[in-house]
């Protein structure tokens, strides 16, 4: 089965709510091209086990192949574990885990962004690949900065507080 399937004329498959590939499949149609359906890949999961399975394996992949997100993790589990061990409120343990999680999801679309360019492009060298990897990089750098920042506004002053007293 492919990306691209011809689209079954009398409507025999159950009513689902249209694809925007779908919409522009039609609306080429209309122009006088031929009207084709796009397979998405929420087809390939069957049900949602399947989907926590892959999702497992992209985090896996990451974990294994990517040493930056190693890193991550282990400062992010740091960062929270000194934030238990400061006693911080609930509020500020939140804020801490939902900038970790927002510099892990960041490497991961890094890395799912570097994969796909590599696909497409193969061992050549196009200036818009750089592009986009780089900037899928800085994405990543300007998160980890601010967590940095975040980090050190909720966890100095009570880490000097217990430290000095």
């Amino acid at each position: 089965m492919g990306l691209l399937a011809p689209q079954e004329p009398n409507g025999s498959r159950q009513r689902r709510p249209r694809l925007a590939s779908e919409a522009m499949a039609e609306a080429s149609e209309q122009r006088g091209g031929s009207k084709v359906r796009r397979l998405g890949a929420w087809q390939v999961a069957g049900d949602l086990p399947a989907s926590f399975r892959y999702a497992a394996q992209g985090l896996i992949y990451g974990f294994v192949s990517q040493r930056n997100f190693r890193i991550h993790v282990v400062m992010g589990a740091l960062v929270f574990g000194l934030g238990l061990w400061l006693q911080l409120p609930p509020a500020h343990l939140a804020v801490l885990v939902l900038t970790v999680a927002a510099v892990l999801v960041l490497e991961l679309i890094n890395t799912a962004t570097e994969a796909v360019v590599d696909l497409a492009i193969g061992r050549r060298f196009h200036p818009l690949a750089r592009v986009a990897k780089d900037c899928a990089a800085a994405a990543v750098l300007v998160a980890a900065l601010s967590s940095v920042v975040i980090a050190a506004l909720l966890l100095l002053p009570p880490l000097l507080a217990r430290l000095s007293g």
